[in-house]
């Protein structure tokens, strides 16, 4: 095994669907512009409220890619 250098980013995704929904559009909207993305870990989870209604779902996740040479 080659030794490797990986980079960690933090992204937030929203939705009106769901946390989850928010998650999946935050990894396929960053793979558009990193290679390589290795490891999603879901940091943190919020939604906006307007009104007593829940309007946007937020996940907040950590993402790491490998360094190319």
């Amino acid at each position: 095994m080659s030794d490797a250098v990986y980079k960690v980013i933090e992204i937030i995704g929203t939705s009106e669907k769901s946390w989850e929904d928010a998650a999946r559009v935050a990894v396929e909207r960053a793979g558009k512009s990193l290679q390589d993305l290795r490891v999603g870990e879901v940091v943190e989870q919020d939604m906006k409220i307007e009104d007593g209604k829940v309007t946007a779902y937020r996940t907040k996740i950590r993402l790491s890619f490998k360094y190319k040479d």
